[in-house]
Formats: structure tokens, C-alpha cells, sequence
């Protein structure tokens, strides 16, 4: 409402739609249900569809009539994308579905409901809510509780240690190299894709610990949306552990519907392909988001292709499964992976994916590794800001670090609490860098 206060407009007609349609959903049954269901799904995608990809459609729409030799202008509206409608919409369409599966009553109280789909942490940026584990939480009374809040605002801090210190300062190399990468060697490419992983890692996980740790500060709970992911031994195990509200979004709600409707290996593949090509056009209308959801969805295909073959040479070379080496060797190569999918998420055209792909490997230059300023006064803070998430999360593996925290005395607590707030003054870069996923 700040920026166009009409645009509120938007959320109360998609709101009233939903509401409606949930509850006629629930007293109807036969054609008169599925008709309700379809007619929320259709127009609250509809509202997605005009402001999202509406300028995306007509201007491959112009360039496809042009090559067709037709004289049609590009006629794009150019409108604004209202920020948090992706994470909305997706968050009402899995409540009417619930509410006609039967896995959720239909909310009569238009408030508790409208509460439900714009609850503010995590409105803009998930996690994507489901109405059994948010929508109950709002009818329930919470008492004021010091630890609770306490607990909240250590998982807010970290949150802003991820966006403030580590991503915003990978930021500043990452946009100068995927800005112009002609003008930089292989070793910037590579060192700007490594930076990129951590980069969109660290803003976009930061921004979850910040959403699950202000609404943990008023009492309620919203659904973990990473789990170390880097970590990860196969592709389709990054998916589980990668913005998990998203990835059981489009599991439960495309995936396996449409898995279900085939009972052969090409009705999988089928599948996984639609679920991850969709996946990309969610987020963003682009060429390049498209492409980098089927990237993965082949990566998904080959893994499971590939996985007999890979366990034979691995036990002909005397590799055994649980083995270090072995697990080594596979999260190595699913970051591999992962990074080259990254290189198509962040390029601005398929053009710098081109260029990147057939250039990261060539003329590894260290004497131009970056500029003068970043490799004195930002690279060694990146590295150590790298280093110092990579140790925490593995120590958070063997115990809860917060619990330990709480648990110093009084003086010693305070004492880091105060030294971890001024070392993100010191070390955080504060400049008017968005979160990557608002624009999604």
C-alpha cells in the first residue's frame, strides 16, 4: 500500500475469492465442489498470471511473429509486480485444496483467514504455510513467555548475521562479475559462482530464520524452510532439504498428481519434468528460470538413471557406501551440480549462461582474481563470514547451540549478545540490497 495503495485492492479480492470458494467447497459436493475448486484455483492463478507473466507471454508472443514475418509490436503492459503475490497466491491455493480434500474445515471468519494468507513474516517470502499447521495457531491464546521471545530473536539475529555479513558482501562481487561477465577471466567466474551459491543460500535462508524467528517472538510457529542443504548427497535430496515449503508445495500439489495419473517410467519422468519446468517459470519470467527448473528436473532423471551404474564402479573400486570418501565424493559433485544451476539462475540472458559455461574453466588469472578494494577490505571478511556458518551449522548438528547459549550465565550471555550485534555493525554491509526472493 505504500508504493500503490491500490494494489491492496488485489489481496482483498483474491481473499474474498478464496474465502468464498472454501466454504461452498466444503458444504457442496459432486460437480458443484470440483466446480468451486476450480474457479478459485483458475482466477486467484489469473491474478499471477496478469502481473507476472503477462509481459512475458506477449513479448515471446511478438518475437515468435516477428520470425513468422507478421508486423506485430511488443505490446508489454510493464506492470509492477506487487511484491509477496507468487508466495500469496500459492499459500490460498493450497488451502481451498486442502478444504476439498477434506484435510482442512473451511474457516468462517473472515479475519482468522485473511490473517491466515497475510501474516506478515511470511507473507513476502515464505515459508509457503499449509492451513493445518499456521490456521489453527490463530485461535489459540499465547501467554507471554521470555524464553520463547528470547529463542526468537537469537534465530532473527542469526538471520541477519546470513543477509547483513555473508550475502550482501558476496553481493558486491557477484553483481560487478554476473553484471558484465565478458569483462571477467574464468577464476572471477568460478570464484563469482561460489560466491553466488553461498550468496542466495545465505539472503534467502537468513530471510526464513527471520520469518520463523519474529513469528516465534509472538507465539507462533512456522515450518523449518532449509536444512543445510549444501549437505546434500544427490540432487533430489537438496530438493528435500532446499526451500522445503516450496519443494513439498509442488510435490504434493503437481508432482504427485500427476504421478499418479501414469504407472510407467515415462509417466515419471513426465512428471518430474512438468513439476521442476513449472517450478522455474514460478520464479520468474524468464528464459533462464525455465531452463534452470528443467535443469534440474534432469539432473532428477539422470540421477535415477545413473544410480545402479554409479553403485557398481563405487564397489568395483572398492568404495564402500557409508564410506567418508564416498560420501565426500557425492556432496562434492551435487554442489557441482547445484552451482552449475546456479550459473542459469543468476545470468541475464542465455546468452551469459553461454558464455560463462564455456569460459569458468579457461584462464585461471590470479593475479585478477578481483579489484584492489574487494580483495583487501571485503574477501577475507567473506571467507570468514563462509567459514564461521559452515562451523555453525556443523557444530548446530551435534547439539542446539541457542540452548547452549541461553544456558551461560547471565553476564557471559549478555557479553555475546552484545559482541554478535556489534560485529554485524562492523562487518555487516548496509546498503539498499532487497532480498533476492521478494522479487519472486
Amino acid at each position: 500500500m505504500y508504493f500503490i495503495p491500490k494494489y491492496i485492492l488485489i489481496l482483498f479480492v483474491t481473499i474474498l475469492i478464496d474465502y468464498v470458494a472454501g466454504i461452498y467447497i466444503e458444504r457442496n459436493r459432486g460437480p458443484v465442489r470440483h466446480a468451486w475448486l476450480v474457479g478459485s484455483v483458475v482466477s486467484t492463478c489469473a491474478v499471477l498470471v496478469v502481473f507476472k507473466y503477462l509481459d512475458f507471454f506477449t513479448e515471446n508472443l511478438a518475437a515468435v511473429s516477428h520470425l513468422l514475418g507478421w508486423d506485430i509490436n511488443d505490446p508489454r503492459w510493464k506492470i509492477i509486480l506487487p511484491i509477496g503475490l507468487s508466495f500469496h497466491t500459492f499459500q490460498s491455493l493450497s488451502y481451498v485444496v486442502e478444504v476439498y480434500r477434506g484435510n482442512q474445515k473451511a474457516e468462517k471468519d473472515f479475519i482468522v483467514y485473511s490473517t491466515y494468507v497475510m501474516f506478515f513474516p511470511q507473507l513476502v517470502a515464505g515459508p509457503i504455510e499449509r492451513p493445518q499447521g499456521l490456521l489453527s495457531q490463530f485461535r489459540t491464546y499465547q501467554s507471554f513467555d521470555w524464553d520463547r521471545v528470547s529463542s526468537g530473536l537469537r534465530r532473527m539475529a542469526w538471520g541477519f548475521f546470513k543477509k547483513l555479513v555473508i550475502a550482501d558482501r558476496l553481493a558486491l562481487y557477484v553483481n560487478d562479475v554476473y553484471g558484465a561477465p565478458q569483462n571477467f577471466n574464468g577464476l572471477q567466474l568460478s570464484l563469482a559462482t561460489f560466491f553466488f551459491a553461498y550468496q542466495i543460500y545465505c539472503d534467502f535462508s537468513g530471510y526464513s530464520d527471520i520469518a520463523v524467528g519474529s513469528a516465534r517472538v509472538l507465539g507462533f510457529k512456522l515450518m523449518e524452510n532449509f536444512n543445510t542443504p549444501y549437505y546434500s548427497k544427490s540432487i533430489s535430496e537438496f530438493w528435500r532439504r532446499w526451500h522445503i515449503s516450496l519443494s513439498s508445495w509442488f510435490r504434493d500439489y503437481v508432482y504427485d498428481p500427476l504421478v499418479g495419473k501414469f504407472n510407467n517410467s515415462a509417466g515419471w519422468a513426465f512428471a518430474i519434468l512438468i513439476t521442476f519446468g513449472v517450478s522455474g517459470l514460478w520464479h520468474g519470467a524468464a528464459w533462464t528460470y525455465i531452463v534452470w527448473g528443467l535443469l534440474n528436473g534432469v539432473y532428477l532423471l539422470a540421477g535415477g538413471l545413473t544410480e545402479e551404474y554409479r553403485n557398481r564402479w563405487y564397489r568395483a573400486v572398492g568404495i564402500a557406501e557409508d564410506s567418508t570418501v564416498r560420501i565426500t565424493l557425492r556432496i562434492m559433485a551435487t554442489f557441482g551440480l547445484t552451482c552449475i544451476g546456479w550459473i542459469v539462475f543468476r545470468a541475464k540472458s542465455m546468452g551469459d549462461v553461454g558464455y560463462i559455461l564455456t569460459h569458468f574453466w579457461r584462464d585461471w588469472d590470479f593475479a585478477r582474481i578481483g579489484t584492489e578494494q574487494f580483495l583487501l577490505r571485503q574477501m577475507p571478511v567473506a571467507f570468514a563470514g563462509i567459514f564461521l556458518l559452515e562451523a555453525v551449522q556443523l557444530l548446530h548438528r551435534r547439539f542446539d547451540l541457542s540452548s547452549r547459549v541461553l544456558r551461560l550465565p547471565e553476564i557471559p550471555r549478555w557479553g555475546f549478545y552484545l559482541a554478535w550485534t556489534l560485529g554485524m555493525v562492523i562487518f555487516g554491509v548496509f546498503r539498499n540490497e532487497q532480498f533476492i526472493y521478494f522479487q519472486f
